[in-house]
């Protein structure tokens, strides 16, 4: 058995969630009042295409920038007054909060002596101010633009991994999605936490579960302490 030295961690439903979400109904509804002929579902599309192509390829540094691309991909261009508002609405009610957890279990695991990462397709901006006060705590960072790829794309833990300077078997993934967070992860050959927020209880893929990150990150430190003894 490797000895353990890295955790990696997913961001959103893992280490952070938006508080207070408004929908795409609500966002075109804006849009429409200032002139522009932009509804639910295709803004719902062009939004996902940007977040999974285009930021990956081109890469945003603000709200402005990344709406302007989502826009652009509807043939809109809005005038600078209405894609101000609009990046302050996204700002508000997108941008992404720390769970009440987070920051002392990405402590915690620091303490264990372990590497840290964050693994994510979406833009840093949208999750910047959130991390702040664990921001140091972390080795590496790596979202869509830095792997060039979205989460779905094993490339994404690979760079991670070789960034930490960590074999996959010395990792452990801990996040919520059964595809990206613990499939993946586990065809690389990395150790997997499924995070259960909200205790569906249901069968997992990974090598164990938790509801919180507390727990998961307890999880973690039984698999140190035995691993160091083989």
């Amino acid at each position: 058995m490797e000895k353990l030295k890295a955790v990696l961690f997913d961001l959103y439903s893992t280490l952070a969630y938006v508080k207070d979400p408004i929908n795409s109904e609500e966002i075109s509804e804006f849009l429409l009042e200032h002139g522009y002929k932009v509804y639910p579902q295709s803004l719902d599309a062009a939004s996902h295409y940007v977040g999974m192509i285009d930021y990956p390829k081109h890469g945003y540094d603000s709200w402005k920038a990344y709406l302007k691309q989502v826009l652009y991909r509807l043939d809109t261009k809005a005038d600078t007054k209405t894609l101000k508002e609009l990046a302050e609405i996204y700002e508000k009610h997108r941008s992404l909060t720390l769970f009440s957890d987070a920051a002392s279990a990405v402590r915690k695991t620091k303490e264990l002596g372990l590497k840290t990462a964050i693994v994510t397709t979406i833009a840093h901006f949208c999750f910047s101010q959130a991390i702040e006060p664990i921001q140091e705590c972390f080795d590496v960072i790596t979202t869509g633009y830095e792997a060039r790829c979205e989460k779905s794309n094993p490339e994404m833990h690979k760079q991670t991994l070789k960034k930490l300077c960590v074999l996959p078997q010395e990792a452990v993934m801990i996040g919520d999605k059964l595809f990206v967070d613990i499939k993946i992860p586990k065809k690389l050959g990395m150790h997997t936490i499924q995070l259960d927020r909200a205790n569906k209880t249901e069968p997992s893929e990974a090598d164990a579960t938790a509801a919180t990150l507390t727990k998961a990150i307890d999880i973690v430190e039984k698999w140190q302490k035995s691993w160091s003894n083989l």
